[in-house]
């Protein structure tokens, strides 16, 4: 009892406790008008105290040292078969919760993926907030640019060179394919409009052609750009470096076995 006056103390209308709150201590809390919350998780409690501008104690002896957080409402909510508590309105809103609902735990691993990877990407750019068009647009531009320098280089690297821009080209290809239209046709039109200077254009799948990237706003972290292209050149040489693979006879089984 006397842990609930000092809690009560604090001068709180919600307690929210890592471990099991026994029912005395419970009915104690509700006589105090407190609503008592069991079971919370370790990380879920951190991220929580974020959001809700809260110190986590564990004694309770000081409370003008320590820090109320805030929420407008908490409710209570079915997510399928399980029951979860929504704080909304908090006051720091350093964190949210996403929630994936999937028919099977494949379809939600790839769903966490790929959420995963767009989070990556959106932190990159916040760390550097250059961009570059997106749509196959900035490849088509490299794969240009890299044709043009074809002719100064002599000899069997001028064939490395001109590969090179020759698989720039191919992922607004393979871009076009994935969306299922005709990749040859699509990316015939955007080589024709940057032979034209239109270094802005793209694809777009909405009609199936091509159109401005910078007046659609579809952009891309250019972070992120540069180490998808230094990953693919790296684990292209990687490749070329193998010229011989040695392999080993599988071993003779004795008859009787």
């Amino acid at each position: 009892r006397n842990k609930v006056d000092r809690i009560a103390a604090h001068g709180c209308n919600v307690f929210i406790n890592r471990q099991l709150i026994y029912n005395y201590p419970e009915q104690l809390f509700k006589d105090a008008g407190i609503m008592a919350i069991e079971h919370s998780d370790f990380e879920g409690t951190e991220r929580l105290a974020a959001v809700l501008g809260a110190d986590i104690t564990s004694t309770f002896e000081n409370p003008e040292e320590t820090k109320l957080g805030f929420c407008t409402m908490i409710s209570e909510m079915m997510i399928g078969e399980d029951k979860v508590i929504k704080f909304t309105g908090c006051a720091e809103n350093e964190a949210c919760t996403i929630v994936l609902r999937g028919a099977s735990t494949h379809i939600l691993d790839e769903a966490e993926r790929s959420l995963h990877d767009a989070l990556a990407v959106l932190y990159q750019t916040v760390q550097d907030t250059r961009v570059c068009h997106g749509g196959g647009a900035m490849e088509m531009a490299m794969s240009a640019a890299v044709m043009e320098k074809v002719t100064d280089v002599p000899g069997k690297e001028s064939a490395a060179v001109e590969h090179f821009a020759m698989a720039l080209r191919q992922i607004p290809m393979i871009l076009a394919d994935n969306a299922g239209f005709d990749s040859q046709e699509l990316c015939g039109q955007l080589k024709a409009a940057h032979a034209k200077g239109q270094h802005t254009m793209g694809l777009e799948f909405t009609h199936g052609g091509i159109a401005d990237m910078e007046q659609l706003g579809i952009m891309e972290s250019f972070r992120s750009k540069m180490s998808q292209l230094c990953s693919a050149a790296e684990a292209a040489e990687m490749i070329i470096r193998v010229d011989d693979i040695i392999k080993n006879a599988p071993r003779q089984r004795d008859g009787g076995m």
